[in-house]
Formats: C-alpha cells, structure tokens, sequence
C-alpha cells in the first residue's frame, strides 16, 4: 500500500469566520514531554449506494472550516514558551492542512493487521515529527479506494487534545458535514480552560509516590531491541464470551478473595502477561504497563463537559517478569486496578507538580502502554459516508490499542506491535487460556 496512494490536492483549511488572534497557554499536562507528538487515527468507510464522492469532499472541507471556528487553537500553531516551563498555542487562524487523495486498493485490505507497521504510512500522507516547529496541529486526509469505498486520516497534535476531546471533536465535525446544524447547536461546546491543571506551588500535593517516573535498570537491553528488530503488527478480537472467560480466570487466581474485575483489567493484564512470557525476558527485569486513566471527574471540582486538553494521567502497575508470570492472572489484574484506585485529586495535583517542577517522563524501559480507544466514540463518526467499519491507528506501533469492533460492542480489537522473533509466540499466549 505505500505505493498505491497518490494525492490529488493539498490545501491548508482556515475557519470560515474570524477567530481570536491570541496567544493560549497550554497545561502542565498538555506539555509533558511524552506528549509532544502527533496522534494519527485512520477510520476505513464503506460507501453507501449511489454516493457522490465529490459531494462528500465538498462537504469534509466545509465543515471543516466551520469547525474551526469553535476549535480555533486546532487552527493555530504550538511552540514552547521562551522560559521553556510549558507550551503554548499560538492563535492566528492559520488553519489545517486537508488533503485530498486516491488509492487502487479495496475496503477488503482493512479486514486484517497490516503486514508491516508503516503499510498504510501514506493513507495520512504529511506525517508530523515535531510538533514544535510550526506544523499544523490538525492533519486530514480523504481517501477515495478502488470501489468508492473510503479512508479518513486524521493527525492530531497530542499536546493540544488527548482521546477524548478528539472524538468529541470528530464527532461533531462529522455532523458538520452531514447535517444542516450550525456550529452554534454542536454540543458539546468545546472550552479551553486549561487554567484547571495549572500546578498550585502546595508542597502538601507532592506526596504521592508516581511508579510511572522511577527509571528501572534494564536487564536485557529492552530499549535497543525495540529499537533495532523489526516489528511484526499482531490483531487479536476479544468477544463477551472471551471477556467473560478472563474475568472468571482472574477470580480464580485472586488474592484476597472477592474482588471484582473489569474487562479492560483482565484484558489488559492477560495482553500484558502474554507480551512479556513472549519476550522470555530475565526473571527479575521490572516490567511497568502504563495506560491512561480518565481524571475528568476525579478530581475537584470536575472537569467541565467540552473540555477537550490533556485530562488523564498514567496508571502503572509495575512488577518482575517472574512474579508476572508465575502469579496468574488474577495478580496482573489486581495490580492494574489498585493503581486505578490510587488515582484521586490529590494524586493528580502531585503529578501535576512532578511533571511542572521536575519535567518528570516515564521511562521505556520494560514497558507496554496500553490505550483504550474503544470506549471514546471513535467508531460514531460518520461524515455523510456511514459509520466507520475499521477504527484505528495509520502506523502500528509497540503501543498497545484497544479498538472498537465494527457492528459487534461488546466486543474488542487488540492491536500491538512485537518483536518480529516473538510474534508467532504471542499470538499463540494471547489466543490460549492463560493461568
């Protein structure tokens, strides 16, 4: 597939009616340094009878300068602030960047993980690597497929918008294009306010202890061979029935007695026991997983509806290979939901202060990261094409994704790049009954 894309037209998009010139402060969380990148999401279309595709493109791109308007920083430019203690967006109407293209492979080239990670590279063809030196914030690409079938790609700097204020914003671009509602009746309204994660100089706040920013000594040289073998995409769908099987597994190897697990705990701890038996790693190398935890009503007061920055903060669950692997799964799980359960106000007011004060970053040393894209409403956004049957990211990536399922929600899609050396045997962990 990088071959089989060829772009027709390139514009830079600016909203439709005049915007503020202002310059905005971004959070203390927006600008933690593991944030400054490019989010890339690729939704896969299946058109409808008789669509008139250049209908649809007319309409992606109107709306896309309505949208614009409301969610005028996205059309704006991000750069450190001089003193170098946070980012900042500067607010010119500069615009977006929407691109227009056409590819001779088929809807039918989704159905399963691409054969390497950069396969479908092209299917957002400006690909950002740094944030920080005047690229736009917002990259969209439309692509038509042989058969009238369609992609959208969508670059999202992850500095301005973390998952859930994204598909908020998809969501209602979407219906931008596909309705006559004006961008007075979106709901919800988007609102900045990054004001409300700015760091309060307590040092009452900095108590908590923060596994995710404590360097680990690395036992096996993980980071070069993340870094030096090539990576093999791997997909895996969970349904209920699977879920539930995992849910009572966990309860049967679970101490204390009577807890209760969630399907995102158990998948997560059984996708993240499978990777690391997988790597046959030194018994006592310190495995972290990391995954996000929304904190948008975990903290006080909460946060408003709209908000559309950073409002998470990383769980961790930290443990060695052995334990991890000889403890079964109800261990994994419980570890991910007591770190869970850590998270309060205080606990976010103290990264708040670890990430402003000390620049704190975790570490990638023994580390899976696990995003849950599954619950943000990605698989909703329908620009006038249909819902999306494919929801995903452009380039797979050691990250590991939890994706919605098409037609099936109660179901999951694992997505995850290893090591090429290991990939037969993670497939084969993360498709049997783990103890």
């Amino acid at each position: 597939m990088a071959n089989s894309v060829q772009v027709k037209e390139v514009i830079v998009i600016k909203p439709s009616e005049p915007t503020p010139g202002c310059v905005l402060s971004l959070s203390a969380l927006d600008s933690q340094l593991f944030l400054r990148f490019t989010v890339e999401y690729l939704f896969v279309f299946k058109a409808r009878p008789g669509l008139d595709q250049g209908v649809i493109t007319a309409r992606v791109k109107a709306a896309l300068a309505k949208i614009l308007v409301p969610y005028y920083p996205l059309a704006g430019r991000v750069r450190a602030k001089l003193d170098g203690s946070s980012l900042e967006v500067v607010c010119r109407a500069q615009g977006a960047v929407f691109m227009e293209a056409v590819s001779d492979h088929t809807i039918n080239d989704f159905d399963r993980a691409p054969r390497y990670v950069t396969q479908w590279r092209k299917l957002l063809s400006l690909s950002v690597a740094d944030v920080l030196k005047g690229a736009p914030p917002l990259v969209v690409q439309l692509t038509w497929l042989r058969g009238g079938d369609a992609t959208l790609g969508v670059g999202l700097n992850h500095s301005v918008c973390d998952g859930i204020g994204t598909a908020e914003f998809l969501n209602s671009f979407a219906e931008l294009a596909t309705s006559r509602n004006r961008v007075a009746d979106l709901k919800p309204k988007p609102i900045w306010d990054r004001h409300l994660f700015d760091p309060t100089n307590s040092s009452r706040c900095c108590s908590a202890t923060h596994l995710e920013f404590n360097r680990v000594p690395d036992l096996c040289g993980f980071t070069s061979r993340f870094c030096n073998e090539r990576l093999t995409p791997t997909s895996i769908i969970f349904d209920k029935r699977w879920l539930n099987e995992l849910k009572k597994l966990a309860l049967s190897t679970s101490t204390p007695i009577g807890l209760t697990y969630t399907s995102y705990e158990v998948l997560s701890a059984h996708v993240w026991r499978s990777w690391a038996r997988a790597l046959n790693l030194p018994s006592n190398q310190i495995l972290k997983l990391l995954f996000s935890i929304n904190i948008r009503n975990r903290v006080k007061p909460s946060v408003p509806s709209g908000y559309y920055g950073n409002a998470f903060v990383l769980g961790c669950a930290q443990t060695t290979v052995k334990d991890l692997a000889e403890k079964g799964l109800g261990y994994a799980a419980m570890l991910i939901k007591r770190a869970k359960e850590r998270v309060d106000n205080e606990y976010v007011r103290s990264v708040v202060e670890s990430v402003s004060q000390s620049r704190a970053c975790p570490d990638s040393v023994g580390v899976l990261i696990m995003s849950q894209w599954s619950r943000l409403g990605l698989e909703r956004v329908d620009f006038g094409i249909g819902k999306p049957v494919h929801v995903g990211p452009i380039c797979s990536d050691r990250y590991c994704l939890v994706l919605p399922v098409y037609n099936q929600p109660d179901a999951v899609e694992v997505t995850v790049a290893v090591p090429a050396s290991v990939v037969d045997k993670f497939e084969y962990l993360v498709k049997s009954p783990c103890s």
